[in-house]
């Protein structure tokens, strides 16, 4: 009976083991289901995330091309004053050499008086070899100390010397620009050809494009009709985004973009090139005298490659010329661009 007795416990052992076992393993499939669970709601988010930012930058990038004529409109015109340069001329700054280490103590290194048991065992007996002992460590301490600090100041000299010579370049390379700015205004003032020339060519070169835009441009300035004629090169179509926006295809766990139609593209790309345009002559009128300057004439040409030919080439997008007086007339800022551009009687390419 109690061998039967021990059997019966021990199975008795053995399944409740085996249902904690089971039980155990349940908990564990759960938990994993959940983690997994939870992993593919992180996915889908990242995912969801990752397609928003994507649209979100697309946007950015249209409004960027939507206003670049009028981005520009409340800004300061350039002028020779702008041009001058300033010395670039930091703080001083001696590095590790600066701030002095501050000279031992005597404190630091003399001995301890005893206390305690010592007073009773000799201790005070051998005061000197102890007071001897601080005292060369002490010595020991201030020579490296004086070493330490020569050196210091040696590299704090040799780095004021160096601060000392850059300042000087500095300040001779600003008064030498200066001088040639002066020469320029002076020149600009008196109707110099190629100082004005110069000047509307600073102009177009100070102006801020979005990425992506070339900065080829050729000026020619004529004094007998006081007219400025711009060569420039506007930006490629493809600066224009092919995506509208961009979603996530739950289904192929994808993010695609959601196309802009060639129309749409077209239309952007036309406004955009009437922009530039439109923005270049307001740019060099608002920076230059009216009697200087009383016309600005604007020729964009694409570098492309004929696809018959295989030869580079760089056809003329749009030609227009602008009197000030016309031009003043204009309130940019409402303006429809290629609108504009057409009432300027401006010569655009069919399909730009």
């Amino acid at each position: 009976m109690a061998r039967s007795g021990s059997l019966a416990a021990l199975e008795q052992r053995l399944a409740a083991q085996r249902r904690d076992d089971e039980r155990q393993a349940r908990e564990r499939r759960q938990r994993d289901k959940e983690k997994e669970r939870d992993r593919q709601q992180e996915h889908l988010e990242a995912q969801q995330r990752a397609a928003e930012e994507q649209t979100a930058a697309v946007q950015e990038r249209m409004k960027l091309l939507d206003e670049v004529l009028t981005g520009v409109l409340s800004l300061r015109p350039l002028s020779f004053g702008q041009l001058m340069a300033a010395p670039r001329t930091p703080d001083f700054d001696p590095g590790p050499a600066g701030p002095a280490v501050p000279a031992p103590g005597w404190d630091d290194f003399a001995p301890a008086p005893p206390a305690g048991l010592g007073r009773l065992v000799g201790v005070l007996a051998r005061p000197g070899r102890r007071l001897a002992e601080a005292r060369a460590r002490f010595d020991a301490a201030q020579a490296d100390h004086q070493r330490r600090e020569s050196e210091r100041r040696q590299a704090l000299a040799a780095a004021k010397a160096r601060y000392d010579r850059k300042v000087t370049e500095e300040r001779a390379k600003a008064v030498a620009r200066n001088a040639y700015v002066t020469r320029r205004q002076a020149a600009f003032a008196a109707g110099d050809a190629e100082a004005v020339q110069w000047f509307a060519g600073c102009v177009l070169r100070a102006s801020k494009y979005p990425d992506g835009f070339p900065r080829e441009y050729q000026v020619t300035y004529r004094p007998e009709h006081r007219d400025v004629a711009v060569d420039f090169e506007p930006p490629p179509r493809r600066v224009v985004p092919a995506a509208r926006a961009y979603r996530y295809v739950k289904a192929r766990d994808v993010i695609e973009p959601v196309p802009r139609p060639e129309n749409e593209i077209a239309q952007c790309y036309e406004r955009l090139v009437s922009g530039v345009a439109l923005r270049t002559l307001h740019e060099i009128f608002s920076a230059t005298p009216a009697d200087m300057v009383r016309a600005v004439s604007f020729t964009g040409r694409v570098s492309t490659v004929d696809r018959a030919t295989g030869q580079p080439l760089r056809p003329e997008l749009l030609s227009v010329s602008a009197e000030r007086s016309a031009f003043d007339d204009l309130v940019l800022a409402t303006v429809d661009p290629p609108a504009c551009l057409a009432r300027l009687n401006a010569l655009v390419s069919p399909g730009p």
